[in-house]
């Protein structure tokens, strides 16, 4: 099957750039982390098994992210969550298997609970829902709070590239879309894959998801010596493995 691509106008001054395989049901959806696109090799590893099996898959960047328009800095949980929905709705029909990585895993559960009739499954790699709460505001120390809150902005370094910019935006708007904070009403089949030597998310977080959401279809797989991005070619086996059994 062949990949199509194209930019999605999103009404507001920014245009989401997308690459789709057409194909059967369900659709594949990827969504990628923080300050992460597209391209990366989880993503293309889906789009080529899918493409090879004549599944559909859709992949895209957020605002602010990889190929699409708008500043990083202006971006928040709950404008790229939006993203994420809008892109669903305009460039999918039918069922859906969200991926999400990272900060996807927190859109992904958003996504879902937003759209629960749409979603045939959940799969959420070294997922981070809450994080702007619990691993960048209450690790901070008073002074880079205060820094944050004086300036709107705090500058955190980072292992991946260039320091990271932490907005008060983020923080604040991802305080309001927090989703641990109870039961959490997915009930589709619902599948985490985590590194326990990440040093970015703890692998608990998995364990703490589980118990939270209601579907009774819910496993952890931990990779003992699994970083973050799970990105080695055996970690890209067992996410393949993982998606292809959902996909029967």
């Amino acid at each position: 099957m062949t990949e199509t691509t194209g930019r999605l106008d999103r009404g507001n001054g920014t245009e989401l750039a997308w690459a789709r395989v057409e194909g059967r049901e369900p659709t594949v959806v990827f969504l990628p982390g923080f300050r992460s696109d597209m391209t990366g090799d989880k993503a293309t590893m889906l789009a080529a098994f899918c493409a090879g099996r004549g599944q559909a898959m859709l992949r895209f960047d957020y605002s602010g992210h990889g190929a699409s328009s708008g500043a990083f800095e202006d971006g928040t949980i709950g404008a790229w969550a939006a993203d994420a929905v809008a892109a669903i709705d305009a460039l999918t029909a039918g069922k859906l298997i969200l991926v999400g990585s990272s900060m996807g895993g927190w859109i992904a559960l958003l996504t879902a609970v937003a759209r629960p009739d749409r979603i045939a499954a959940l799969v959420g790699i070294a997922a981070a829902p809450d994080f702007t709460q619990r691993l960048m505001w209450d690790a901070m120390a008073p002074p880079e709070r205060a820094k944050l809150q004086r300036d709107g902005v705090l500058y955190v370094p980072s292992q991946y590239g260039e320091p990271t910019p932490i907005t008060r935006a983020l923080i604040e708007d991802g305080a309001s879309h927090l989703v641990l904070t109870g039961r959490v009403p997915l009930r589709c089949p619902v599948r985490l894959l985590h590194g326990q030597a990440d040093p970015d998310v703890p692998w608990e977080l998995a364990l703490e998801i589980v118990r939270q959401v209601e579907t009774p279809d819910a496993r952890v797989t931990l990779i003992k010596d699994g970083d973050h991005r799970l990105s080695r070619p055996a970690d890209l086996e067992v996410l393949r493995q993982t998606v292809a059994g959902l996909l029967g």
